[in-house]
């Protein structure tokens, strides 16, 4: 026996309903932050290193990723090779 059920809510809808924070206020507050420092030209203030750590375990992840789907890939292969 299967059951299917459809729910149709928005995103707000379902933080709510799981229970996770509104942290809008917080994001915008840091993002406003962050434009008065890039405007103001903090001496020393780089922004790419404010992304340093998003691009570094995007990266780390697209290699796992390729690992992963290699691996997968062998393991069809060899099994298509012995099932011949």
């Amino acid at each position: 026996m299967k059951f299917k059920i459809d729910v149709e809510m928005t995103p707000e809808e379902l933080r709510k309903a799981m229970g996770l924070p509104d942290v809008t206020g917080l994001q915008e507050e840091m993002m406003d932050k962050i434009r008065e420092q890039m405007e103001a030209g903090v001496e020393g203030y780089d922004a790419l290193t404010l992304f340093k750590p998003y691009l570094t375990s995007g990266l780390g992840s697209m290699e796992v990723m390729q690992k992963l789907m290699m691996g997968m890939m062998g393991q069809y292969a060899g099994s298509k090779k012995s099932s011949d």
